[in-house]
C-alpha cells in the first residue's frame, strides 16, 4: 500500500473510531455541558439518543397496523380513524411537552437544577388532571367519536374497542412524552431512549399474542393491539418514574419537588398553551384531511393509514434532530450564549435536510412496494403508492421546517409557530384539500397535494420568524 493510502486508511479508521465513541457515550448517562465545547459534538450527544428514541415512538405505530392489517380494511380503517382522533391528545401531551423542555432546558442551562426538579414536578400534576379528563371522556363515547369521524358501521363495530382502550389509557401516552420532554430538557437523552426500548419491547411480543389469541392469551382481534400499546407505554413510563425518583441524572427529583407552585405552573401553561395551539390547529387539519379522504371509501382511508405510518416512521426520527435543536437553544440561551444557540439550530437543520432528502428519494421510488407491504388489496395499494409519492416530494422542506420550528420552540417562543400554523393549515391547507380533492377531481390525491404545499410554506414562514431574532428575547 502507497504511504498516501495508508494515509487514507489511517484517516477512514480514525474517523470510525470517533464516531463509535461518540455513539457510545450518547448511549450512556453523562455529564456532559452542551453550552460548551463544539456544537457539533453536543448535536450528536444529544440528536442520536432522540432520533432513537423518536424512531421507538414510529415503531409502536409500524408494528400495530403491521398485525392489524392481517384483520382487514375495517380493521385498518378503524386504527387509523382512532389514531387522527388520538393526535389531538398527542397535540396536548407534545404541547405540554414543549413547555416542560423549554422551562427545564433554560434552568439547565443556567445551572439551577432545583428549579428544573420544580417544573418537572407541576408537569407531573398537570399531566394527572388532563389524563383523567379524556381517559373518561374517551370510554364513554368511543363510538361516537368513530361515527363522527365517518366511520361506518362495520368500522365502528370492529374498533370501538381499540378507541376505548387507547383514549381509557391517554395517561401512558401523556406521561411518556411528558417525562421524555423533560429528560431531554435536562440533558439526559439517554434515559428517554430506554423507557421507549423497554416500551416497544412489550408491544411488540404483546401485540400477535392479544390481536390473535397465541399461548395462554384471549384472542381480542383489534382491540388487542391497543392494550398491547397501553400495557407497553405503562411500563415505559413506570421506568421513567422510577429513574426519576431515584435521583440520578441532571434533574435531581425529590419528593418536595411535587410541591404546588402556582407562578411555575402558570408561566409553564403559557408556554404550553401556545404549543397545544401550534400541535391542536396541525392535528386537527389531518383529522380533517382524514374526512375528506374518507368521502373516498375504506379503501382510501385504510390507503393514507398506512402511508401515514411509513411516514411517521421516518419522520420522527428527523424529529429527533429539531427535540436536540429545542435542548439546545433553551440551555444555550439558559447560559446566555444566543449566537451558539442559533448555530445549534441551523446546523441540525442543515443535517437533517441531507437525511430527509436521501429517503425522499428512496420512498418516492418504492412507494408502492413499501404500500404492498401491508395490503393486497389493488386500491390500497394504488392510493396509498400515490400519497407516498407526492409527500416524499416536499421531504426537503419538511427537514428545515420541523427544526427550525423546533428552535423556536425551545427558546420558550411558542406563539409563533402556532401563528404559522393557523395560517398554513386551517387557512391553506383544508380549504385547499377539499377544493382539490371534490372541485378539481383529483379525489384523495388532492388532499395529500395539500399537505405538501402547506408544509412548504410552513418552512418558509419559520424560517423568516426564525432570522428575526425574536425568540432570543423570550423568557421561560
Amino acid at each position: 500500500m502507497t504511504t498516501l493510502g495508508m494515509s487514507i486508511f489511517s484517516d477512514i479508521n480514525a474517523s470510525l473510531r470517533r464516531g463509535l465513541d461518540l455513539l457510545r457515550e450518547s448511549l450512556r448517562d453523562n455529564e456532559a455541558d452542551y453550552t460548551k465545547g463544539p456544537i457539533g459534538r453536543a448535536l450528536g450527544l444529544l440528536a442520536i439518543p432522540m432520533m432513537l428514541e423518536m424512531s421507538m415512538e414510529s415503531v409502536f405505530a409500524i408494528v400495530d397496523i403491521a398485525f392489524v392489517s392481517r384483520l382487514g380494511t375495517d380493521a385498518i380503517a378503524a386504527v387509523g380513524i382512532t389514531e387522527a382522533v388520538v393526535t389531538v391528545l398527542f397535540a396536548m401531551s407534545i404541547g405540554l411537552g414543549m413547555g416542560t423542555t423549554a422551562m427545564v432546558s433554560r434552568r439547565i442551562g443556567a445551572k439551577q437544577p432545583d428549579g428544573a426538579a420544580s417544573v418537572v414536578g407541576q408537569a407531573l400534576w398537570i399531566g394527572a388532571i388532563v389524563s383523567i379528563a379524556i381517559g373518561v371522556f374517551g370510554v364513554i363515547y368511543a363510538e361516537q367519536i368513530l361515527r363522527m369521524m365517518g366511520a361506518s358501521d362495520s368500522v365502528v363495530i370492529t374498533g370501538s374497542g381499540f378507541t376505548a382502550v387507547l383514549l381509557g389509557g391517554s395517561a401512558s401516552i401523556l406521561y411518556l412524552f411528558l417525562l421524555n420532554a423533560a429528560f431531554r430538557g435536562a440533558g439526559d437523552a439517554s434515559v428517554a431512549l430506554r423507557s421507549l426500548w423497554l416500551a416497544n419491547g412489550l408491544n411488540i411480543v404483546l401485540d400477535p399474542c392479544l390481536i390473535f389469541g397465541l399461548g395462554p392469551f384471549p384472542e381480542m382481534g383489534v382491540t388487542g393491539a391497543a392494550v398491547a400499546t397501553t400495557i407497553g407505554r405503562s411500563t415505559g413510563v413506570l421506568y421513567q418514574l422510577w429513574y426519576l425518583f431515584d435521583g440520578r441524572g441532571r434533574l435531581e427529583f425529590h419528593v418536595r419537588h411535587l410541591r404546588i407552585k402556582p407562578g411555575l405552573i402558570r408561566r409553564m401553561l403559557i408556554i404550553s398553551l401556545g404549543g397545544i395551539g401550534q400541535y391542536f390547529i396541525a392535528t386537527t387539519s389531518w383529522i380533517i384531511i382524514m374526512r375528506i379522504v374518507a368521502l373516498y371509501g375504506s379503501s382510501a382511508v385504510a390507503a393514507y393509514t398506512i402511508a401515514l405510518r411509513m411516514l411517521e416512521f421516518v419522520w420522527l426520527p428527523a424529529w429527533g434532530l429539531g427535540n436536540a435543536a429545542a435542548t439546545l437553544v433553551g440551555q444555550n440561551l439558559g447560559a446566555g450564549e444566543p449566537r451558539r444557540a442559533r448555530e445549534s439550530a441551523w446546523r441540525a437543520a442543515r443535517y437533517n435536510t441531507i437525511f430527509l432528502t436521501g429517503v425522499g428519494v428512496f420512498v418516492v421510488a418504492f412507494a408502492a412496494n413499501i404500500t404492498a407491504l401491508f395490503s393486497s388489496d389493488p386500491d390500497v395499494v394504488r392510493i396509498g403508492s400515490h400519497c407516498l409519492r407526492i409527500m416524499g416530494l416536499g421531504f426537503p422542506m419538511y427537514a428545515v421546517g420541523m427544526v427550525i420550528t423546533q428552535a423556536l420552540n425551545g427558546a420558550g417562543d411558542t406563539g409563533t409557530p402556532t401563528a404559522i400554523n393557523f395560517v398554513c393549515f386551517w387557512l391553506l391547507q383544508i380549504p385547499l384539500a377539499y377544493w382539490l380533492a371534490t372541485s378539481i377531481s383529483l379525489g384523495p390525491n388532492g388532499a395529500f397535494l395539500a399537505i405538501v404545499i402547506s408544509e412548504s410554506l410552513l418552512t418558509v414562514l419559520s424560517v423568516i420568524a426564525f432570522r428575526r431574532g425574536g425568540w432570543q428575547r423570550m423568557a421561560a
